[in-house]
């Protein structure tokens, strides 16, 4: 996490923190069969969330359901509902998981902060989601330049409850983790961008959103909706691996899915020409 943010560091132990941070940094150089993403973890201490806090996120739910309704895809509408987010209150992990677990077999897993790239796919590929738990505060609650819970939770976390979506991410997750090839990793973050963080998808003739930059972001929102400076091509994989993007401003391009079956399908077949079948099976 930035040291020039005012986060409420309480509610992650200092010392469980680094413990976890540490492992976490040590994955890039282990063999990815030898990662074990349980020592990334760390406790959320609910209790010591503050008024303010809470207060943070149920206003951003608040004004964000002010748009999503009409905005969203219903798969992300459908696993909002279904986890019970749109509170007024910051939720617990538990109580999330509790609901994830019967529904896909996902959990969400609280990190101490950024996890580097090997670390984080370690995490995916066992159906694990790293969950930074710290809240922005709120003189910057329209706009954050690293996740928080209300990115990553209200964000991300509502696709995981859609069985589709899910088996997708994790097999992303096992390619990420264990391709070798410098080439293929860079059209994997890439494909990551322009579908988990930036996504569009077309439901009943409408294009809806569903990554998670786009969600918590009603700027960004409106901008890739609405704006005629956006370039909203249809999901084709091997133009989206080969797309570059930058980070900085809004999104000149997107790309519009069909379904997430076609996402699913589309991945279940890159990953196989990068890892062979058993790979991405076992």
């Amino acid at each position: 996490m930035r040291r020039d943010i005012r986060y409420n560091d309480a509610v992650i132990d200092d010392g469980e923190c680094a413990r976890a941070q540490a492992a976490a940094d040590e994955a890039p150089g282990l063999p990815s069969d030898q990662i074990d993403p349980e020592r990334f973890y760390v406790t959320q201490h609910y209790e010591r969330y503050s008024d303010e806090n809470h207060e943070v996120w149920a206003t951003m739910v608040r004004r964000r359901m002010q748009t999503l309704r009409d905005q969203a895809s219903d798969v992300f509408l459908s696993g909002l509902e279904a986890l019970n987010l749109t509170s007024d209150r910051i939720p617990r992990v538990s109580d999330v998981n509790a609901k994830l677990a019967q529904l896909t077999g996902w959990q969400s897993r609280p990190v101490p902060g950024y996890l580097p790239a090997k670390a984080f796919f370690a995490c995916l590929a066992h159906r694990q989601f790293p969950t930074t738990i710290t809240v922005r505060p709120k003189e910057l609650m329209e706009y954050l330049p690293e996740p928080d819970i209300i990115h990553d939770v209200f964000g991300h976390v509502p696709l995981h409850a859609d069985p589709v979506f899910a088996d997708f991410l994790q097999t992303y997750g096992k390619a990420a983790l264990h391709c070798e090839n410098p080439y293929h990793i860079q059209r994997l973050a890439r494909l990551f961008w322009f579908t988990v963080e930036f996504g569009l998808i077309r439901e009943r003739g409408s294009v809806k959103l569903y990554g998670s930059g786009l969600i918590s972001s009603l700027g960004e929102s409106r901008h890739a909706l609405e704006s005629p400076d956006v370039d909203r091509r249809p999901f084709e994989m091997e133009r989206v691996c080969s797309t570059h993007f930058e980070i900085d401003h809004f999104q000149p391009i997107l790309y519009v899915l069909e379904s997430f079956e076609q996402l699913r399908d589309a991945m279940n077949t890159y990953a196989q020409r990068v890892l062979g079948h058993s790979a991405v099976a076992a």
